[in-house]
């Protein structure tokens, strides 16, 4: 699919719900012409941080709060495709301990998958909404988004981010950490500014290195603050200076108490978590030496829509770690290719019987080309060491849950079937996932004998969950008949068959 649609086409409708931290986000927009024209746009405070008891888990009450607010998203999501919606959840979901709860309960009210992205994805993506928001201002940029739960620091040029990080800070995890009952206090405000600057520390070396022209804010706390100064008449509402920040500052402490907390430009439902992103904001100006920050209107939302576009086409930036992937773990491309090639000659024949999809078919060629990165870490085991790699790396493009499907392909590429691992993707996830891996476990045993071509001569028919080949003649050959029949037995004892032409 292309990235632009002409001016004659009919606009494509796109839509992306961001499940912070503090707020839920949804936006609806056409796109055309490479411009969104935005349909709907909602935000509601949720808290969900907030939301997270002693054990770090999500209470009934913020699991309800999640919920209702999806009800009321729901609605606006009629008449957008499946293919062209993504939901995505930040550091609340990526920290709490029964995330899968709620999200069950999610998906299966909005009738969507939900993607829980990583801290460095959620940064690239924000990064993405920005610049493109950004796009008439040339020159690199500080991106900075104050969320709930975490804080994206992201260095770039154009479309381009050169540095990328998710640091553990927000505002409503500092408004519980250091303003627990309430009460506002020069030393409790900087007990919360040390903590930032001690987590800023570990980059901040790094990107004043890198440097910008251009220091931007774009969360709900700089927006708060430019408005709430700009209220007051010490600026507008589209920057933030610094000695306008420092005599906001000194104005909360005054209050003595976050329940007292009411500003003009400052929203009911943002004031008791204000001051601690005030405390954040401020730790920001003072590592990265600023003296003013503009306020960006996109953000994580508009982002995962422009990364939408470019999604199943050569942009896709998962295709992009894919390849980053293989040169990194020095694969053998040319085995790589055909194990791929005999996968999707595979995947072709069994699609309509099997109900497959497109994105299966690029996951499982996906697989296939990065089948092999564990054995840069031993032979021994390597399935297993390339699950993990995939598993835990930092993939540009992939949602966890997109790399967990991709760790499940790698690990159970070879020896016994891998159950655990199975059972621990998604419901919805694992018929088709254990289809995807018994076609690469049969691609790459056609291709054992690392042949000069890819094997795609081989007929594949199914009967259920069973499998037949068909081989030619010029196939049945004593290694690969030795490798099926061992390979018939792994299926045997996971409940499957496999018959071929001996």
């Amino acid at each position: 699919m292309s990235g632009k649609s002409s001016a004659s086409d009919t606009p494509r409708r796109l839509a992306a719900i961001d499940l912070g931290s503090n707020s839920f986000h949804l936006l609806v927009a056409n796109y055309q012409d490479g411009q969104l024209q935005v349909v709907a746009k909602m935000g509601e405070k949720v808290q969900l941080a907030a939301g997270l008891d002693a054990s770090d888990c999500f209470t009934d009450a913020a699991m309800q709060r999640a919920l209702s607010c999806l009800e009321r998203f729901a609605p606006f999501l009629d008449g957008v495709d499946a293919g062209d919606l993504r939901i995505v959840g930040t550091n609340a979901l990526r920290a709490a301990d029964n995330a899968r709860q709620l999200i069950d309960r999610a998906e299966a009210l909005v009738n969507h998958p939900i993607e829980i992205i990583g801290g460095r994805e959620e940064a690239r993506l924000i990064y993405l909404g920005a610049a493109h928001a950004l796009a008439e201002v040339h020159g690199r940029r500080l991106i900075v988004d104050i969320g709930g739960g975490s804080t994206e620091f992201i260095i770039g040029e154009d479309f381009e981010p050169q540095a990328l990080e998710s640091l553990h800070m927000g505002c409503v995890a500092y408004t519980g950490t250091f303003f627990p009952s309430g009460e506002l206090s020069e030393k409790r405000f900087r007990r919360a500014e040390l903590a930032a600057l001690s987590e800023i520390a570990n980059i901040q070396r790094h990107y004043r290195q890198l440097g910008w022209q251009d220091p931007i804010g774009s969360s709900g706390t700089i927006k708060a603050a430019a408005a709430v100064i700009a209220a007051s008449g010490d600026g507008d509402a589209s920057v933030v200076e610094r000695e306008a920040l420092l005599k906001l500052r000194k104005k909360l402490i005054g209050f003595g108490h976050l329940d007292k907390v009411a500003m003009d430009g400052l929203k009911e439902d943002r004031a008791r978590v204000f001051p601690a992103g005030i405390a954040i904001l401020c730790a920001v100006f003072e590592a990265f030496g600023l003296e003013r920050m503009r306020y960006s209107d996109g953000a994580l939302r508009e982002g995962v829509l422009f990364d939408l576009v470019g999604r199943n086409t050569p942009e896709d930036s998962r295709r992009h770690s894919i390849d980053l992937l293989m040169r990194r773990y020095s694969v053998d491309t040319l085995h790589a290719e055909h194990v791929a090639e005999t996968a999707m000659a595979a995947f072709d024949q069994l699609e309509e019987a099997w109900a497959l999809s497109e994105e299966q078919r690029l996951f499982l060629r996906w697989a296939a080309l990065v089948h092999e990165i564990g054995l840069a870490i031993s032979h021994s085991q390597f399935h297993r060491h390339g699950a993990y790699l995939l598993e835990y790396s930092d993939l540009t493009g992939f949602s966890r849950p997109e790399q967990q499907a991709l760790a499940f392909l790698i690990r159970a590429h070879r020896r016994k079937f891998a159950h655990k691992e199975l059972e621990s993707l998604p419901a919805a996830m694992q018929t088709a996932y254990q289809r995807l891996a018994r076609l690469l476990r049969l691609a790459v045993i056609l291709n054992h004998a690392r042949p000069e071509q890819a094997v795609t001569d081989i007929g594949f028919t199914c009967d259920g969950e069973n499998l037949e080949l068909t081989l030619p003649e010029a196939r049945r050959q004593s290694l690969l008949l030795n490798d099926l029949e061992q390979e018939s037995d792994y299926w045997k004892s996971a409940g499957y068959r496999l018959r071929y032409d001996a």
